[in-house]
């Protein structure tokens, strides 16, 4: 356990890199071309790391100036992720969640039940995430564990499920994303699409960043339309004229080096996909394999990044309109690029189609993450982790998912009978999706 502990500290820019020069070794890969794939794959990550660097500092004093100027006084803080995922793996429980996530995945994919092999290892903090809240409310630590399972499950579920449209949307063929925050927002916005297509009107509008600049010209452009939108919330910041011009300038830096990190990341996987499914084709014909990856590979399209910037001042505004809220979104508004990565593949990077969808989205997590408040703040303090002088956290990500609801909620009131069902129906989902769905689009 000490030795997966050293491993994630090391952060994904650092092991990643390395596994993938020894996944590229295994699948035959020379290896001058297989280390400056993982190298390549870790700058990028780096270069990602500092353009959200950039978007979190420039909207954390903004966050703040609007939280003051409109009295906003919420009892709860949204830490966000990276302290969500410390309190995760700092837990009992919370190291246990990388071998069973990669023993899950090989058992998966040896009964040909899930086509994602996931080597975003570090991102199995969502699934700690779950199992130790689990833990810590039932006092159950096998049940914690079997919680761990069939969320991983449904994830490579979402994962599998998900993949055609991001290779369609994104372009990024033979990946996924496993992600315990974005694949679920793919099923989350199904129902949308459907409703969407089904008002008369509305679903002949399309609104994506290409229409958008055709329409206004210099000013549609992603770029710009950044800087545009960081202008507005730094006048709805009551910022300084020079702190506002900074935070335009900045946002607009974020929509134009953010795609080129992601880039970057893009450029480093290409050999080792492209390898990976030349050796499924040769030995297992017919059949699929993705990579799976985080989805910081599509938060630097510009329907995503636009959407998100938008977002913002309106999450704050439902923070303090809706009745029973009691989180005050700070943390992880500059994550909502993760929240909305498979909204904008389901809408074709419609930017009010996510907008809208993704605003349902954010009131659900607001309460979800309400809810979870007294447990995230109780398992913080179980980890050591420091909360300052806040009394109760939360975090909008893994705190407010629609998917820990119903994990927790079935894993507490129905223990190892809720949990089973879960597992059975996540079973199924992998048998349809990946042996009856597969067979009938063979035939057809």
């Amino acid at each position: 356990m000490q030795v997966i502990q050293w491993i994630v500290n090391l952060g994904a820019s650092v092991f990643l890199p390395i596994l993938l020069f020894i996944f590229g070794l295994i699948l035959r890969i020379r290896p001058g071309k297989a280390f400056k794939a993982g190298l390549t794959v870790g700058i990028g990550f780096i270069g990602l790391n500092l353009v959200i660097g950039i978007l979190t500092d420039s909207l954390g004093p903004a966050t703040k100036l609007m939280i003051q100027n409109y009295g906003l006084h919420l009892q709860t803080i949204d830490v966000g992720w990276p302290a969500a995922s410390a309190i995760a793996y700092g837990t009992v429980l919370g190291v246990m969640a990388i071998p069973i996530g990669i023993i899950v995945n090989v058992i998966l994919l040896g009964l040909g039940l899930t086509k994602t092999l996931d080597i975003d290892i570090w991102n199995y903090w969502h699934v700690a995430f779950t199992g130790s809240i689990l833990y810590m409310l039932t006092d159950n630590m096998y049940l914690g564990i079997f919680a761990m399972v069939v969320v991983t499950m449904f994830t490579y579920f979402f994962a599998d499920l998900s993949a055609p449209a991001v290779a369609k949307f994104y372009g990024l063929e033979g990946i996924s994303f496993p992600h315990g925050l974005s694949a679920p927002g793919y099923v989350f916005a199904l129902p949308f699409k459907w409703l969407f297509d089904h008002i008369p009107g509305f679903n002949k509008l399309h609104v994506d960043a290409q229409s958008v600049q055709k329409r206004l010209g210099i000013f549609g452009d992603a770029t710009v339309l950044g800087a545009i939108i960081g202008l507005v919330i730094g006048i709805l910041a009551k910022m300084p004229i020079n702190k506002t011009l900074n935070l335009a300038v900045s946002m607009g830096a974020v929509m134009m080096l953010m795609p080129r990190m992601v880039s970057l990341l893009m450029e480093g996987l290409t050999p080792i996909s492209e390898a990976a499914n030349s050796l499924v084709k040769k030995h297992f014909p017919g059949k699929k394999l993705y990579i799976g990856m985080d989805s910081a590979l599509a938060i630097g399209q510009e329907g995503v990044l636009s959407a998100s910037l938008i977002l913002v001042p309106i999450t704050l505004l439902l923070a303090v309109i809706l009745p029973g809220n009691k989180v005050l979104p700070f943390g992880d508004l500059a994550t909502l690029p993760y929240f909305l990565a498979l909204f904008a593949a389901v809408f074709g990077g419609d930017i009010l189609r996510t907008v809208i969808a993704g605003a349902v989205d954010i009131t659900v997590s607001l309460y979800v993450a309400t809810w979870m408040a007294p447990l995230i703040t109780k398992l913080a303090k179980a980890a050591n982790y420091n909360i300052g002088s806040n009394s109760s956290i939360s975090a909008l990500s893994d705190g407010g998912l629609w998917t820990n609801f119903i994990f927790l909620n079935v894993g507490e009131n129905f223990a190892w009978i809720g949990l089973a069902i879960l597992f059975v129906i996540a079973l199924g989902l992998l048998y349809w999706l990946n042996k009856v769905h597969d067979k009938k689009t063979t035939e057809a």
